[in-house]
């Protein structure tokens, strides 16, 4: 096809029909080159209510951004899956008789385990998420709220560190009932982060 038979406009393609209607050479062309800087002018000067604003923006940077967000995914739902799971042993102790000391040494010792399993899971899903951001121009109002919903999630690790060491030291006064709602704080983080990121609803 000729280099400019199609306009910029006609470039523009939603994130999950990447590539449809066009072939590898068509957008490798000097035209897509040309055009990258109205991609990016799009999606940073887009006026409110444009539908621009919900467009995907890939040219020859996709695979790498591709790469960089599945490992995100990853350790994001890995991340998350030690937030699930830490508050569930939180209860368990709370329900440990008193007279019980092998049961409640062995469930604290799987919460220890599992609260640096979890930090270190924590620390990739952060830095790539950052790269996200700052490296492919990622935005929006949406990211925003993400971004406290995240800080959320970190704050929340750091009290479920705390509720535990209460625990170590003999000093947790709440019920496991007050444990069960606790777990369920982490389930709507995710959800509602998941929301925010792929209907991206402002």
């Amino acid at each position: 096809m000729n280099d400019t038979a199609r306009p910029c406009h006609s470039l523009l393609f939603l994130p999950e029909q990447e590539h449809v209607g066009f072939t590898a050479d068509e957008l490798c062309t000097p035209a897509a080159a040309r055009c990258r800087g109205f991609f990016l002018g799009r999606a940073r000067g887009a006026i409110p209510g444009d539908p621009s604003l919900r467009i995907g923006i890939m040219l020859p940077m996709s695979q790498g951004y591709l790469w960089v967000k599945a490992f995100h995914i990853v350790f994001v739902a890995s991340w998350f899956a030690g937030l699930f799971y830490l508050p569930r042993i939180l209860v368990n102790l709370a329900m440990v008789p008193a007279d019980s000391h092998a049961e409640r040494e062995r469930l604290l010792l799987m919460a220890h385990k599992l609260h640096r399993f979890t930090t270190l899971l924590m620390l990739p899903a952060l830095a790539l998420g950052l790269w996200l951001w700052l490296g492919y121009g990622i935005g929006g109002g949406w990211l925003h709220l993400k971004l406290l919903l995240v800080a959320a999630a970190i704050g929340y690790q750091h009290v479920c560190r705390r509720l535990l060491r209460d625990f170590e030291h003999a000093a947790n006064r709440r019920s496991h009932r007050w444990f069960r709602w606790f777990n369920e704080a982490s389930v709507l983080l995710f959800a509602a982060i998941v929301v925010l990121v792929v209907v991206k609803p402002f």
